[in-house]
């Protein structure tokens, strides 16, 4: 476990917002990207996508922190995205069912084009 966690908003299009995700998400790290996605919802952009290119790590806590993320989008009438996720997380989206409630997407590019086209 590490606090090594990047976090950036790379892109704001009116309810939609794209952060990208680096590093471990785990007990250390995983309230800094609730807070950083809850923060993007309560500032109007209640649709989030996650580019998840760059995590490396992903634990149990990461893992509610999503789902703490999609529950708030979706109660603004939202929604959350992950995107580009790596292998051993999309592994574990799908053991624990997760990916059934929050569906992911190849790339960036792609959750962005569903996204918007369900926005606009």
């Amino acid at each position: 476990m590490t606090d090594d966690l990047t976090l950036a908003t790379a892109h704001v299009r009116g309810r939609l917002a794209v952060a990208v995700i680096g590093g471990d998400i785990d007990i250390a790290t995983a309230p800094a990207l609730r807070t950083h996605g809850l923060e993007l919802i309560a500032r109007g952009h209640p649709h989030v996508i996650l580019d998840l290119t760059h995590v490396t790590f992903c634990d149990s806590s990461g893992l509610n922190a999503l789902i703490g993320i999609m529950r708030c989008a979706i109660a603004a009438s939202g929604s959350l995205t992950p995107a580009a996720v790596p292998g051993r997380l999309a592994r574990m989206l799908n053991l624990t069912g997760i990916s059934t409630a929050i569906p992911s997407f190849p790339s960036t590019t792609a959750a962005m084009d569903a996204r918007l086209a369900d926005v606009t």
